[in-house]
């Protein structure tokens, strides 16, 4: 069995296709650091996220108020099936090192399912957080059952042919740019003090040490992390740092929890499914989709890789679809792959898929130690903020980069990039005006639009009334939902602009991408990879 490294360097003799591997890359997608050192680069990169793996199962808690013991729980749930979906992917989906976990695309939706459960209920099936928290399991398991079906059946993957580095470039970029205003970066009470420590050690470690020794190009992120932990734990047990200051370390709440947390499928109850959630999830999907594609092309780039065939990404967004239903069995708030980790690639060069996988196997059993959970809630914004900077600047030029494919001197694509970039950050910022789809729909006056129409003789008080009103639901939270999302607002104007704004394929950049786009043969998948090992064994026998 060869392969794909192997494969990729044959095809680039054989065929003359150039291949920038960047030299900044240490360890490659197929090589495999010893044991330790791996484990401890795993960890690493799990760390870049676990501001958002923690901030959205918190986000979730509050919104539901759920006690702090059923707390804990729910954020080491996060952490088992963030461990379990990054393994599923890295071996049987598209095989990136691309960590998977909590999405923000998602949070939008679950939060409008938990304001409507928690207001009145659904079919008196109550208004407790565990009421919403079923309901919001059941959206998600149907609507990553489509999500499965768009992977593995290929129609996310035929959108390929549609994507030019026009259109992947500001998406990518928009990745980046989204968490611009991300409160561990803008809060009124930022200790900028923590916060520039983080930074300038990150950008010391990476850009100006990394050549001094091989312990400051591998570990950045955690010696910086590390550091700035200490110093915000040994002001906080001095009392420097009193409880209310943003970098307070609350120690004594490690604590605070069960040793070990029992987690298991259907841990909270049976899932409730209701149409309407399921529809307006849904719409959290399709953003978690636009966001997955712009990273695998992001990973792709980093490590010098061929752009993403269509049957990778076919199988990347299929495998994410099964780990949505998984998340939804197990009871959190979904899963799809993590930004944070594609920017610690850029400042790292690490971009093993099996130190990936060893940091994954790791979160998988600390995941059920509660002290675990509690002791990485123990970081304060402010080393998280620093944290984001760093990564996500990283990410910002990564996309910006694929412009140097494109013919920048054409009017159209100067138009196209600019204009995806501009609404995909002022479409979101209006959006967040509002709190919740229930907000945005008394904003655009839903009700009294539709009144006319529900309230008319021949309608009201039948099914096509009741469907009507469903469906135009749906369809302003859909709006509300995917305008909130920075690459999936943008992305999708690029898409639309640079395929019906006359332009020839040169100057768009999809002639040097072709050459430059890997085959599908050049994927094999966990099946193909399985029996083409059977098939070396009895060649041999």
């Amino acid at each position: 069995m060869t392969d794909e490294g192997d494969k990729d360097v044959d095809r680039g003799a054989g065929d003359e296709v150039d291949r920038d591997v960047s030299d900044q890359i240490e360890y490659g997608i197929d090589d495999r650091p010893p044991l330790g050192e791996s484990t401890v680069l795993g960890i690493q990169h799990y760390l870049t996220m676990v501001g958002a793996n923690i901030a959205v199962p918190l986000i979730l808690a509050s919104a539901m108020e759920m006690p702090a013991d059923v707390t804990a729980q729910f954020i080491g749930t996060f952490f088992v099936v963030s461990g379990i979906a990054t393994l599923a992917q890295t071996t049987f989906g598209n095989r990136y090192p691309i960590v998977q976990g909590a999405p923000f695309s998602m949070l939008a939706p679950a939060l409008a399912i938990i304001a409507v459960v928690t207001a009145g209920g659904v079919g008196g099936a109550g208004t407790d957080w565990q009421a919403a928290l079923l309901q919001l399991q059941g959206a998600i398991i149907v609507a990553a059952a489509v999500q499965v079906a768009m992977g593995y059946f290929g129609l996310v993957g035929k959108l390929q042919r549609f994507l030019s580095p026009v259109v992947i470039a500001p998406t990518i970029a928009l990745i980046g740019l989204a968490l611009f205003d991300a409160p561990q970066i803008t809060t009124v009470d930022q200790s900028w003090w923590l916060l520039g420590l983080t930074l300038v050690l990150i950008v010391l470690f990476s850009q100006y040490l990394d050549l001094k020794h091989k312990a400051f190009r591998l570990y950045p992120v955690i010696l910086a992390i590390a550091i700035a932990w200490v110093a915000a734990a040994s002001l906080s047990i001095t009392d420097v740092l009193g409880s209310e200051h943003p970098g307070h370390v609350p120690l004594g709440e490690v604590t605070d929890t069960s040793l070990l947390l029992p987690i298991y499928p259907f841990q909270w109850g049976t899932p409730e499914i209701t149409t309407a959630f399921i529809i307006g999830m849904f719409a959290g999907v399709l953003a978690s989709i636009v966001e997955s594609i712009g990273d695998y092309y992001a990973v792709a780039n980093m490590t010098g890789s061929g752009a993403p065939s269509e049957k990778r990404i076919n199988h990347g967004i299929g495998m994410e679809g099964v780990m949505n239903v998984f998340s939804g069995i197990m009871g959190t708030g979904g899963s799809t792959s993590y930004s944070e980790n594609v920017g610690a690639i850029g400042l790292t060069g690490v971009a093993s898929r099996y130190v990936v996988q060893i940091g994954a196997a790791v979160m998988l059993v600390v995941g059920f130690i509660g002290y675990f959970g509690q002791l990485i809630a123990t970081i304060p914004d402010p080393i998280v903020g620093g944290l984001f900077i760093a990564m996500f600047a990283q990410i910002v030029a990564v996309g910006i980069s694929n412009l140097k494919h494109v013919d920048l001197d054409s009017s159209r694509n100067v138009f196209v990039i600019g204009f995806a970039l501009f609404v995909g950050l002022a479409i979101p910022e209006y959006m967040a005006n509002f709190g919740s789809t229930l907000e945005f729909r008394d904003a655009v006056a839903l009700e009294a639009t539709l009144a006319p129409l529900l309230e008319a003789d021949a309608v009201a008080g039948t099914v096509v009334a009741a469907s009507l009103e469903a469906a135009m639901q749906a369809f302003v939270d859909t709006v509300f939902i995917i305008g909130s999302t920075g690459m999936a607002v943008g992305g999708l104007a690029a898409l639309v602009l640079d395929n019906t704004i006359p332009g020839s394929r040169e100057e768009r950049g999809l002639a040097e991408w072709d050459r430059l786009t890997e085959d599908d043969a050049e994927f094999e998948t966990f099946w193909e990879r399985w029996a083409g090992s059977d098939a070396d064994t009895d060649r041999r026998n």
